[in-house]
């Protein structure tokens, strides 16, 4: 009788410790002690291009004609140029950190940000080219915010959001999210740099997730997801799945037992 409790006790125990507990599941959970209604600044460092960005330069002028050779999209509207049309028709950062623009003809923009590279762009054709009565607008952007995930979601790959900010969390239900047996407690990115590659680790359970410096992505971001323990165990992610594993062991062994002893 008391090794029958045992078993049981046993089964029991081996059933919910390779369950995923519910709390492994929530993001941004506040967590004990933390303030239940603090703001906290987020500071975002500015993306500096690196080499094999692609990004669109629109310039415009009063008379249209005077900057049409320095239109990417081919024909279209610059609102509806497609990946596919900005990797032919757009500017490229080659191995050097340049770009060939039509008329200035290289320019490094290597390490430097949208914005400076727009004004560079700017006073480089009005101290040469243009007059200021020309009334030239620049504009340029990233060909979309390109960023690759792995591991334990729904849906891997390299990704491209068309907007200028994306956190992680808006890239992972890009994603289809993370599955079940997914670690949101230890979420890696990689983060490419001029100068290398930094990793960093952000748990997505704790709400001051928000405050980590990968918390929002920067372009070219790598993101893995690495699977729980559950998924090595191999007894399931709930509890029935668990228990269905264990009946099967259960009958496995009474099988063999019967006939060995048969």
């Amino acid at each position: 009788m008391n090794n029958r409790i045992l078993y049981i006790s046993l089964l029991i125990l081996l059933m919910f410790s390779s369950c995923v507990p519910t709390q492994d599941l929530i993001y941004l959970q506040k967590k004990d002690g933390e303030a239940t209604s603090t703001i906290n600044e987020i500071k975002i460092k500015p993306y500096r291009l690196q080499v094999n960005d692609i990004i669109s330069i629109n310039i415009k002028a009063k008379d249209s004609r005077l900057v049409e050779m320095f239109s990417t999209s081919s024909g279209q509207s610059q609102q509806v140029a497609s990946i596919e049309s900005l990797y032919f028709n757009g500017y490229t950062i080659d191995d050097h950190g340049n770009i060939r623009i039509p008329i200035i003809g290289e320019m490094n923009i290597l390490g430097t940000t949208i914005e400076e590279t727009r004004n560079k762009i700017e006073t480089e054709l009005l101290s040469k080219y243009f007059q200021k009565e020309a009334g030239i607008f620049v504009t340029v952007k990233l060909a979309g915010f390109r960023y690759t995930i792995n591991g334990e979601v729904s849906s891997t790959g390299t990704k491209i959001l068309y907007q200028e900010r994306v956190n992680i969390l808006e890239a992972i239900a890009n994603s289809g999210d993370i599955t079940v047996i997914g670690d949101r407690k230890d979420v890696k990115v990689i983060r490419q740099f001029p100068q290398g590659a930094e990793t960093f680790s952000i748990d997505l359970t704790d709400s001051r997730a928000t405050q980590s410096p990968a918390f929002y992505l920067q372009p070219n971001d790598y993101i893995y997801v690495k699977p729980l323990k559950q998924k090595t165990w191999g007894t399931g992610k709930t509890g029935i799945e668990s228990l269905g594993t264990i009946i099967t062991l259960l009958s496995l062994a009474t099988t063999t037992y019967l006939l060995l002893k048969n």
